[in-house]
């Protein structure tokens, strides 16, 4: 990795379950960009807030969302990334994609459940992780309660080697509870000698 990357994090308040006007109001934000930028970073289930109504709110791959994100990469030629409620089968997952300006994607489901609301109730745990690369950058992509296991962004490179340079968790994380995000995001940068990039929500 021989060149900066640059990655833009868009932390915002979101309409509860109101995914037309979470679309329209973060669609005016990423237009609004004026700096150059690689990478564009939402926070998770960013169209609808943290939710336990998959049944009611979730689409396919070819749904509105993904059309959405599909869209604005190619309009500002940079890569889109944020998690979204998603349905294939009779399965739910809270899945991140990583959206190309080309329309091709990657995806990762959240490994991790945060039981205490009722996550595991309603999605599919994944099972495998996803590291893209950009201009030389590897970039190993999480989500939200993921944070809280180490072992799960454990560099897992051979003889000494790194695996990735850069974590991403986009999260949905109470106030509350914000030093411990704090704390969390700067023990994997640590543990794992990466960068870390963190994407909550706010309100």
């Amino acid at each position: 990795m021989d060149q900066s990357l640059r990655i833009t994090l868009i932390q915002t308040e979101l309409r509860w379950e109101n995914k037309e006007a979470n679309l329209r109001m973060l669609g005016d934000k990423i237009r609004g960009i004026q700096e150059k930028t690689e990478v564009v970073v939402l926070p998770e289930m960013f169209s609808t807030g943290f939710s336990m109504k998959p049944e009611s709110l979730s689409e396919t791959m070819d749904g509105e969302t993904i059309s959405w994100m599909k869209e604005l990469a190619a309009e500002k030629k940079i890569i889109l990334t944020g998690s979204v409620i998603i349905r294939e089968g009779d399965q739910y997952f809270n899945r991140l994609v990583w959206m190309l300006p080309n329309g091709q994607s990657g995806i990762y489901d959240k490994r991790h459940r945060f039981a205490f609301a009722g996550e595991d109730q309603h999605y599919t745990a994944g099972t495998k992780r996803l590291i893209a690369s950009v201009k030389g950058w590897r970039i190993n992509l999480m989500v939200c309660y993921d944070l809280r296991f180490p072992v799960w962004s454990r560099q897992a490179g051979n003889n000494g080697e790194t695996e990735y340079d850069v974590l991403i968790y986009v999260a949905n994380w109470p106030e509350r509870r914000s030093t411990a995000w704090k704390t969390l995001l700067r023990a994997r940068a640590i543990e794992n000698q990466s960068f870390v990039v963190g994407v909550n929500r706010v309100g």
